[in-house]
């Protein structure tokens, strides 16, 4: 029987393995990338491998992790920009300096709407400064997929709540993909390893819909136990650093509660000043054992864990299924089937949009609408 959902939030955190699905059906053919969708970017990239991307919200945390995945894995140049900061900074009306004249970077507009006006500021921006664009939206016909120079629609269907969660693992999804087209274009990635990160996609609908019952009874527990707590900070190393942005930003936009993201390095450069009973943190301990910095990573994670341990502080932690090194360090682990550094994300993202929503409802808030914000709702 078909389950019933009370809140279009929880019913759209249900939909992104289905969502996902249809995206990559767009991008993949079987085993392969879709030459139809790839082959007009063979002439968008900057000669100079410099990109800049311009979002808001939700789609800037998303261009965070499009940041490291086009770095690391492609070798190219990324800037990422607050959208409603690029035109004022930027405008072509001003005098441009050297250092801005002789920078030409393709630019990225992402956006859920296809309409958010100061994404669409900074695309109109960066056309008429004669920059080549791509528009990532989630609605194929909107005016910044008309006006980008090429555009990447997302497969996630309309999206009513207000806090994104399909469009947000969408958006990853696409950039994922664009990153496997462009480090296979520079020859930074084996015929091989193209397939094997394409099967894993293929496969991650699946490996997430088994996930997310337990994920939801799982946090709405949590949410119980710490709706109390006045602010969270959130944690994440590397690509997992915008994951503790978003994570942060679903908090406070779903459930009026204050969180920040933060580099999980950076803790104790101030903020660990703030962690106590009601100052719990919220930590992306998640790994890829196949990678050396994703290990790293991990490692230095479970030294500032150990480290909270000690100063008595309540900690959550997203780690991997069966990591029994997080769960002993910290107060509360949740488990999160393993995956390649890169596309850990797009999963593990999912309990925090369980948390903030079940968090929503510890506090009696219309978690579909927010108080104070609004969100353009396009057929798609």
């Amino acid at each position: 029987m078909q389950r019933e959902f009370p809140h279009e939030m929880l019913r759209e955190i249900y939909e992104q393995p289905e969502a996902i699905r249809r995206t990559l059906a767009l991008y993949l053919d079987g085993p392969r990338l879709n030459p139809a969708y790839f082959a007009p970017l063979a002439q968008w990239r900057n000669p100079r491998g410099e990109i800049l991307i311009a979002a808001s919200g939700s789609s800037r945390h998303s261009g965070l992790a499009a940041e490291i995945l086009l770095e690391d894995q492609c070798g190219l140049a990324v800037d990422v920009e607050y959208a409603s900061e690029y035109s004022c900074r930027f405008s072509a009306s001003q005098s441009r300096t050297a250092s801005v004249a002789h920078r030409n970077p393709s630019v990225i507009v992402l956006s859920q709407s296809g309409e958010t006006s100061d994404t669409l500021a900074a695309l109109r921006e960066a056309r008429q400064r004669g920059q080549r664009t791509l528009a990532i939206t989630n609605v194929e016909h909107s005016t910044m997929a008309r006006e980008a120079d090429l555009s990447m629609p997302l497969g996630a269907g309309k999206e009513k709540a207000i806090p994104a969660t399909k469009s947000f693992t969408g958006q990853l999804t696409v950039l994922s993909v664009l990153a496997l087209y462009e480090a296979t274009a520079l020859n930074r990635l084996t015929p091989s390893e193209l397939e094997a990160n394409i099967d894993f996609l293929n496969s991650l609908p699946a490996i997430i819909d088994a996930q997310l019952s337990g994920w939801e009874e799982t946090m709405s527990v949590l949410a119980a136990k710490y709706r109390s707590a006045s602010t969270f900070l959130y944690l994440g190393r590397g690509i997992h650093y915008a994951i503790a942005r978003e994570g942060a930003l679903k908090l406070k936009e779903a459930s009026y509660i204050h969180a920040e993201g933060y580099p999980t390095g950076e803790l104790k450069h101030g903020p660990n000043a703030l962690v106590s009973d009601e100052v719990p943190l919220v930590v992306l301990a998640t790994f890829d054992p196949d990678q050396e910095a994703s290990v790293l990573r991990y490692e230095k994670t479970l030294e500032l864990l150990s480290d909270m341990k000690k100063q008595g502080a309540r900690v959550i932690a997203i780690a991997n299924r069966g990591d029994e090194r997080v769960a002993a360090l910290v107060s509360d682990c949740v488990s999160v089937d393993p995956a390649p550094e890169h596309l850990l994300p797009i999963a593990e993202v999912i309990p925090l949009q369980f948390f903030a929503y079940f968090m929503a409802l510890e506090h009696g808030v219309d978690v579909d609408r927010p108080r104070n914000l609004a969100k353009a709702v396009i057929e798609v």
